[in-house]
């Protein structure tokens, strides 16, 4: 998954219901430092960990490099943010 794959993702679920919204990024870590890692993620804070266009990354050499539902991500995402505020802030 390039960066324009990505984002194409995000772009197509945002338009969803609530919680078929983009929940989480999941990355294996791998693809994180080959390809992702120019996404330019942010990190305000260890709880709300690194974020790209406000939905959480989680990276792990455990994880297919894939985006979740907030549906399926679960608390994996959380704290979850407005996706239609705009750019992230933090």
């Amino acid at each position: 998954m390039t960066r324009e794959d990505l984002d194409l993702a995000l772009d197509r679920m945002m338009n969803n219901a609530p919680d078929q919204q983009p929940g989480v990024i999941m990355v294996e870590a791998n693809h994180w430092c080959a390809d992702l890692s120019a996404v330019r993620a942010t990190c305000a804070s260890l709880t709300d960990g690194m974020r790209y266009r406000n939905i959480k990354i989680l990276v792990s050499s455990a994880f297919t490099t894939e985006v979740l539902s907030r549906a399926d991500a679960g608390e994996r995402g959380e704290p979850y943010r407005d996706l239609t505020a705009g750019p992230e802030t933090a």
